[in-house]
C-alpha cells in the first residue's frame, strides 16, 4: 500500500526539525569564501520553474571562475551556443525565482544560491566573460536571496567522485541513445561523426 503525504505536519513528523545549524546557515550576501568557491567552479545547475510551476533544470559550464561576481548580492551567468530550446530562459521571463547549485569537482559539497533572475542580453562585463574569444550570447543576473552550503552526504551516499565506481560504458553510446530514443533521419554513422571530434571542437561556436 502506498502511504501518501499530504501536509506539512506528516512531513514534520516523519524528518524532524532541522538542526539550529542547518536553520540558521542561510545568508544573504557573499563571503569572501564564497567568491573563492565561485572562481574555483566550473559547473552548476539551474532550477527555474514556469509561470505554470512546469520546471527545469539546466547544467551550465565553462572554465572555472564563469560565474561572475558583479557585487556582494549579484552574480552572472555566461550562456554559450546550445540547442536553442531554452526552456529554462522562458521560465525566468515568466517566474523570475531560480535556485542554483555550484559544484567543485572532487568536493562533497556544494555551494546553493536561490534569487531572482533577470536575462541581460549585453553588458559592459561581457568582455570578462569571454572564453576561446568568444563573448556570451547572453547572461542570467541573479540577485541573490539565500547562499549557504549543502552537506556532503548525497555526493558520499553516491560515490560520485570516486573513478573506480565510474561506468561510462554502460549504455549506449551519446549518438546510438539519440538515434534510438529520437528516431532522427541521420544515420547513426551520421551521428557517430556530429558527436565526435568537430563536437568537441565547436562547443564556442
Amino acid at each position: 500500500m502506498t502511504v501518501e503525504i499530504t501536509s506539512h505536519e506528516e512531513l514534520r513528523e516523519l524528518l524532524g526539525t532541522p538542526t539550529a545549524r542547518a536553520a540558521n546557515k542561510e545568508r544573504t550576501a557573499l563571503h569572501e569564501l564564497d567568491r573563492q568557491w565561485l572562481a574555483a567552479s566550473p559547473f552548476c545547475l539551474i532550477a527555474t520553474a514556469g509561470a505554470d510551476g512546469t520546471c527545469d533544470v539546466s547544467p551550465k559550464g565553462d572554465p572555472p571562475g564563469f560565474t561572475l561576481v558583479l557585487d556582494d548580492r549579484t552574480i552572472a551567468i555566461p550562456e554559450r551556443p546550445g540547442n536553442r530550446r531554452a526552456d529554462g530562459y522562458c521560465n525566468i521571463l515568466d517566474n523570475p525565482h531560480v535556485g542554483l547549485i555550484h559544484l567543485i569537482p572532487g568536493r562533497t559539497d556544494t555551494l546553493r544560491i536561490n534569487g531572482r533572475a533577470r536575462l541581460v542580453r549585453d553588458a559592459p562585463y561581457f568582455g570578462d566573460m569571454v572564453v576561446q574569444g568568444h563573448r556570451p550570447v547572453l547572461a542570467i543576473v541573479v540577485e541573490i536571496e539565500q547562499i549557504f552550503y549543502h552537506c556532503a552526504k548525497a555526493f558520499l551516499r553516491s560515490q560520485l567522485w570516486q573513478p573506480e565506481t565510474w561506468q561510462p560504458g554502460v549504455l549506449p553510446s551519446r549518438a546510438r541513445l539519440v538515434k534510438t530514443v529520437e528516431a532522427p533521419p541521420e544515420s547513426l554513422a551520421e551521428l557517430k561523426r556530429h558527436y565526435g571530434p568537430r563536437y568537441v571542437e565547436s562547443i564556442y561556436t
